[in-house]
């Protein structure tokens, strides 16, 4: 960490002691940014203007330096703050008690100004290189997140190549499912992983001929038996990736076909053993089928369909996540006319 950077650092000093306030605003103030609390209960009320580094006497009234230090990093919002103590006890145990409190550093009273300013310095310059060492992660894992999210819309896609008449299919099954997952009280993070999972619930229509694809009269036993391969078949081509949206993407291509009765297929699953992201997808995919027109059958007026749907609850699909579906009616229907083939 460069002389530059730590003059922009902020130290947050905790003493009871007006003298040692004093002593360590005068040594660390031409360098640094100076917070001074003369207790516990300020010293928390300073820690919203994020201290690049909190220097805390151990011995103070209400609340001493261990119990404050560890409420620090009890807090998941400044649990990341280099905290060094300061005192007169110089036992090993106590020491000792320090660092096992969350403390990187302990300096004794009476303090000798230039080796504070030598311990402040390098744990600053610690504290940077931790930063930017997270940093260059969090980028590189973002990074590998867009490239996974490319590899899926472009999976979703060819999909879509396999099966023109569905067009945005997918991509209307993706935003129904976010909402139902959302309502039912799902995290947002895990309805937006849905939501990229989604799309790819029908890519083992890849492997499926075209000519029971596309073929537009109903199906033979044996080409339905062809055709509910494609369940097994996307989720054999989604192995190999452990992240949340693959697991998610793996699971729905899978069992999205199921039924809650347990009549579905391939796995003959009934009710909650069920994925709940594949139960969730299978009212939005069965939605999205009959509204649209498909080679063998015309689009469905909504008041139909949204009947269906209801009458589906506890045979076809998860009553509980139906009733969630059927209160997003308004938003359902605008997505189906936003993104309309």
């Amino acid at each position: 960490m460069n002389l530059m950077v730590q003059e922009q650092a902020t130290v947050l000093i905790v003493d009871d002691s007006p003298e040692n306030l004093q002593l360590l605003a005068g040594i660390l103030s031409p360098h640094f940014r100076v917070l001074i609390a003369r207790n516990g209960r300020e010293a928390l009320s300073r820690l919203p203007h994020r201290p690049d580094l909190i220097l805390m006497d151990i011995v103070m009234p209400d609340l001493d330096g261990y119990a404050l230090c560890q409420q620090i990093k009890a807090d998941a919002d400044y649990c990341d703050i280099p905290v060094i103590f300061i005192s007169v006890n110089g036992r090993p145990e106590d020491e000792v008690r320090g660092f096992e409190c969350g403390a990187i550093d302990y300096i004794r009273k009476p303090f000798y100004g230039p080796a504070v300013m030598h311990r402040v310095r390098a744990q600053l310059a610690a504290q940077h290189r931790k930063l930017g060492l997270l940093q260059a992660l969090k980028h590189e894992a973002s990074q590998l997140q867009r490239s996974r999210l490319v590899m899926i819309e472009k999976l979703a896609k060819a999909t879509a190549f396999k099966d023109e008449e569905t067009g945005l299919h997918v991509l209307r099954v993706a935003h129904y499912a976010q909402l139902i997952a959302e309502s039912y009280g799902c995290s947002a993070q895990w309805s937006k992983d849905l939501f990229h999972a989604a799309p790819l619930h029908d890519i083992g229509k890849i492997g499926i001929p075209d000519a029971i694809l596309s073929k537009p009269g109903k199906l033979d036993a044996a080409e339905w038996e062809v055709m509910k391969t494609h369940t097994e078949l996307g989720a054999q081509l989604l192995e190999g990736d452990d992240s949340d949206v693959m697991t998610l993407a793996r699971a729905i291509a899978r069992h999205h076909h199921e039924r809650f009765d347990g009549a579905g297929y391939p796995s003959g699953l009934e009710g909650q053993a069920i994925p709940l992201e594949a139960r969730i997808v299978a009212i939005a995919d069965v939605f999205d089928a009959l509204i649209s027109t498909r080679p063998y059958k015309p689009s469905m007026p909504y008041d139909q369909a949204f009947g269906i749907i209801g009458d589906s609850a506890g045979t076809h699909l998860d009553p509980e996540l139906v009733g969630h579906f059927l209160r997003q009616r308004a938003a359902m229907i605008a997505i189906s006319q936003n993104y309309r083939d």
